[in-house]
């Protein structure tokens, strides 16, 4: 009977240990929705859960289809942090109310521009638009690389050029609004009506989807992040070139939130602080992203905003006026 009773004793302690043992391991799992590529986020969230023990599952979408997605779950939020993507789409989110203000736990000052008023959204890492050109294209043809926004309607380029969808991608809709602020909303389409029907060879979903294509002689020119470009152009060994528009160029400030009703808030927290962290953002340097960590190092030929010239981008209106700006895309494009 003893023996029975001891043998009963040790199941139901086996039980309850693996029992506790899957909660406890239900509560370390992290979910997360990324705009960074597929190789990319796995490089940063492998590090963070190496450095932590939390387990993340994540889904990777560009910064449109994120946006899209916390929308459509506002009232079931099924990931607790939204990583990366231009901070224009979160402040549209900010906007609607879907994120949750959390100020990062950090031994530095992040610049006003740099974060919301409230925390919904924090900027953790830099970069400017630029232009990427196939060298081989450029010889054959000869012509110069563009260094400004009237050279991507030079008839050499004609059916020529590759950049993403506005309203998928962070990357474009940071060009779009870069014009729309330079020169105001009607002429910027009117120009961009043009450089559709003359340039464009094709819109891809995402803001790096035009890098490849560059690099292997599929299109002349493509429009993406200074970073992109230098990661997965330059440094991949492509025949590429990158410039900047001497009128100015924009550049995006790349959001991170906590997502309001998420389901491990705490989780999320971690996370974000792991980002500012001196440890997370000396991992930027793989991908030539600037940090804001002032203590991070840069990567040796990143371009930091000092090097071109900028305009004075406002990130705020640019992320609160997106549904109407890429409603008169989508309405004048027909994309």
């Amino acid at each position: 009977m003893k023996r029975v009773l001891f043998v009963l004793l040790m199941v139901f302690l086996v039980v309850a240990f693996a029992f506790g043992t899957g909660q406890a391991e239900k509560k370390k799992v992290l979910h997360i929705y990324t705009a960074f590529d597929t190789e990319e986020a796995k490089y940063y969230i492998e590090a963070f859960e190496a450095d932590t023990g939390i387990q993340v599952e994540w889904v990777r979408m560009s910064s449109g289809e994120v946006l899209a997605r916390v929308e459509a779950e506002a009232k079931n939020p099924q990931a607790s942090v939204w990583h990366a993507g231009s901070n224009t789409s979160h402040i549209n989110a900010a906007f609607k109310g879907l994120l949750q203000p959390y100020k990062p736990n950090i031994d530095f000052t992040l610049p006003e521009n740099f974060h919301a008023k409230d925390w919904a959204w924090g900027g953790f890492y830099t970069g400017a638009i630029g232009f990427i050109s196939n060298k081989n294209f450029l010889k054959a043809h000869n012509v110069e690389a563009p260094t400004s926004w009237k050279d991507l309607l030079n008839p050499v380029f004609a059916k020529n050029i590759v950049m993403a969808y506005p309203y998928t991608s962070g990357t474009a809709y940071t060009t779009y609004a870069t014009l729309i602020q330079m020169y105001g909303l009607q002429t910027t389409l009117d120009w961009w009506e043009k450089f559709d029907k003359q340039s464009i060879l094709q819109y891809t979903k995402s803001g790096t989807g035009c890098i490849p294509m560059v690099g292997l002689g599929e299109a002349a020119v493509g429009i993406a992040f200074s970073h992109d470009i230098m990661a997965k152009g330059v440094k991949k060994g492509y025949p590429v070139v990158m410039t900047f528009p001497k009128e100015g160029t924009g550049y995006e400030i790349g959001g991170l939130s906590l997502i309001k009703g998420g389901p491990e808030p705490e989780l999320g927290k971690q996370f974000i602080d792991w980002c500012y962290s001196v440890r997370g953002q000396n991992l930027f340097q793989k991908y030539y992203r600037i940090p804001v960590n002032p203590k991070a190092k840069v990567a040796e030929g990143a371009v930091t905003m000092d090097q071109i010239k900028l305009i004075k981008f406002d990130h705020v209106w640019a992320g609160q006026n997106k549904d109407k700006f890429i409603k008169a895309w989508r309405d004048r494009i027909g994309k």
